[in-house]
């Protein structure tokens, strides 16, 4: 039995029609209030008293928490479908409210995380009165010390330390921070009249749980505001340090931080053989949690921020985003299309955003303007970056018309931009596109000024890895396509082997991350599965001949999925055995240049080129100048040689 689902129309401000939306939901709605917060809170109250319910508001989810906390019952879960869907200019948005009500049922798999703590060692960088101010503040609640310049005239202060010197490294995060600085002074306990430093150190080495950095210069890391336990604010604002001080003194204490992506490392395309291959996730990671680690890479999860765009470039599957998992948003999308359509919907459009602007740009959106129209449905996603191409064609796929990305301004725009482009050429026109807005009026407008797209005749269910929901989507999208040019940086695509300089060395094979490469063993081949294929570069950089090129593309035919030889030549049959072993032109070759070769002179030497490996250790070891030979063994002696010797004496 479905949970039940209480309805208000916010005294009257939207049209929800209970009845309608359980018969498209298949959920128990009840009947539309329109005053559940306030003049009818008794039969909210009443309802959640009989057991687990889901009220259809975001905005009172504070009075409801606090009245379950009162009546003794269990909080009920909040969504929103008036912000999102009732409040527009369209005359009704039933299918859309539909839609949102079925994605909120859906199960969410608890995020993993791990346990941070900070003992509250503090390290304050500064350069002027406004750091000796925080340090001043922060000394009575965390354990403070100051660095200042070289040239700064210190003075004791009895809640810190301050000492003087140059900060030129630091590494970590919140609860581990490493430091490393030059020309470091301390303090020397005791002594009448101004402060005595101790003589300047190189080298000298700090740890801390947390930095606050007032000197008004660049950042200690890259994208410094996702850095956890890094505090940085310009001396020059006031209101901008108080901030910083206040955000530090919390900053004490046991902490959960998520643990945003999953690290398959047997997947991994990094390198091979010290051969470097893949590289996008290192390129795109904005705070530098990922960095190579043999054969694969390796995620810090204390940096790790959860921005997703490598789950979104990663050609393998080796990295996925995981709060929550990439399965847990095909099955949203999947879900709204069908609800969507179920409702009497026929060309939705998705908008997908953020919890922070995009969402506060749909909240005042449909507060103060237009709203949405009835046919974008929003998708609040935990990462803009992680929604990648095969999530777009995910969403064209089960039956959307469009999908739009709304960037945070937060957000780093290299990896949207670069799937928003393959997600476009899989799907054979733009229908992704990437809107930078902070105007939610320029929004509505935007949306309601856009005609939505053309709709698949046939949705289809998106269930498999990212590669195969994406094959799977572009036969749903084109379906009269066999091969789709795609841009230069995507993961799918064929191998082109140039024939002439191919020597058939397959050092391609022994190398391919994913086994798109394969030989046969009983005859030179090299054989190659296109669906394989993640365009990685490895067999282009491991041939020696160059002789291998990548043509970025999806193969849509059956070929796809089968081996194919791409390059293979004549055998050599063993001079000795007659049995198949090596290239022709390959042992003829070499037989040609070794001709006349002092070291090759012997005719015996040279025709054991020609021979398999068998054969080649069997000559080797009979011939007269084997050189793992030694002298002829003794004769084994008897008990007949005794009586000669006896004899001989």
């Amino acid at each position: 039995m479905s949970r039940p689902v209480l309805i208000c129309s916010c005294l009257g401000s939207q049209r929800a029609d209970g009845p309608t939306l359980s018969e498209a939901t298949g959920l128990s709605c009840s009947r539309t209030f329109d005053s559940l917060c306030d003049r009818q809170i008794d039969a909210a109250s009443a309802a959640m008293a009989q057991g687990d319910v889901v009220i259809a508001c975001g905005q009172e989810a504070p009075r409801f928490t606090a009245l379950a906390a009162e009546i003794g019952a269990t909080v009920p879960d909040f969504v929103d479908i008036r912000d999102r869907a009732g409040w527009t200019d369209d005359a009704d948005a039933t299918p859309k409210q539909a839609a949102l009500l079925a994605e909120a049922m859906l199960p969410v798999p608890d995020v993993r995380s791990l346990d941070v703590t900070s003992a509250g060692t503090c390290l304050i960088l500064g350069r002027d009165a406004v750091a000796v101010g925080a340090a001043e503040a922060l000394s009575d609640i965390l354990g403070v010390t100051l660095l200042m310049p070289e040239e700064w005239e210190v003075e004791r202060h009895p809640g810190f330390d301050t000492v003087t010197g140059r900060l030129v490294q630091a590494t970590g995060s919140l609860g581990r921070f490493e430091t490393r600085m030059d020309a470091l002074r301390q303090v020397i306990p005791g002594g009448r009249g101004p402060a005595t430093l101790t003589p300047p150190q190189d080298g000298a080495r700090s740890e801390c749980d947390l930095i606050l950095d007032l000197r008004g210069d660049g950042p200690l890391f890259a994208a410094d505001a996702k850095r956890d336990g890094y505090l940085r604010a310009d001396p020059a604002s006031q209101p901008a340090v108080a901030a910083a001080v206040l955000a530090a003194s919390q900053m004490i204490g046991t902490f959960e931080k998520p643990l945003y992506v999953r690290l398959e490392k047997s997947l991994c395309a990094h390198s091979r053989a010290e051969q470097v291959a893949c590289t996008n996730c290192l390129d795109l990671c904005p705070t530098g949690a990922i960095s190579p680690d043999g054969d694969h890479v390796t995620v810090d999860p204390m940096i790790c921020a959860g921005c997703g765009a490598c789950s979104a470039v990663c050609p393998s599957g080796a990295i996925s985003f995981d709060a929550p998992p990439v399965e847990t948003v095909f099955a949203r999308l999947t879900t709204l299309a069908a609800t969507y359509r179920k409702a009497g919907g026929t060309a939705p459009r998705l908008l997908v955003h953020d919890a922070e602007h995009g969402a506060e740009m749909i909240r005042l959106a449909a507060r103060f303007g237009r709203g949405l129209p009835a046919d974008v449905i929003p998708l609040e996603v935990a990462a803009l970056a992680a929604f990648g191409h095969a999530e777009a064609v995910a969403a064209l796929g089960a039956g959307f018309a469009d999908v739009a990305v709304l960037l945070s301004p937060r957000t780093e725009t290299e990896a949207p931009v670069r799937e928003a482009a393959l997600a476009n050429a899989i799907a054979g026109r733009d229908a992704m596109v990437l809107l930078d807005m902070t105007d939610p009026d320029a929004l509505s407008d935007h949306l309601y000024d856009t005609p939505a797209g053309p709709v698949v005749a046939t949705p289809t269910l998106q269930i498999g890895t990212r590669r195969q929901i994406t094959r799977l989507a572009a036969r749903t999208l084109q379906p009269q396509a066999e091969v789709i040019d795609l841009p230069a940086d995507a993961p799918y695509g064929a191998v082109l082997v140039d024939t002439d300089a191919c020597t058939l060395c397959l050092a391609c094979v022994s190398l391919c991350p994913s086994g798109a490469l394969g030989d046969n063993p009983d005859l030179p081949q090299l054989r190659f599965q296109e669906d394989a294929c993640l365009q990685c570069g490895l067999c282009a950089n491991i041939c020696p001949e160059d002789a291998i090129t990548l043509e970025p593309r999806l193969n849509l035919t059956p070929d796809a999925f089968r081996q194919t030889v791409v390059h293979e030549e004549e055998p050599f049959a063993c001079v000795s055995c007659g049995e198949l072993f090596g290239v022709k032109s390959t042992i003829d070759n070499i037989t040609a240049k070794l001709t006349g070769h002092a070291m090759f002179s012997n005719p015996a030497a040279l025709r054991m080129i020609q021979m398999c490996d068998d054969c080649r250790v069997a000559a080797q070891y009979h011939s007269d100048d084997n050189p793992f030979g030694g002298a002829p063994r003794p004769r084994p002696r008897t008990s007949a040689d005794y009586p000669t010797k006896r004899r001989d004496n």
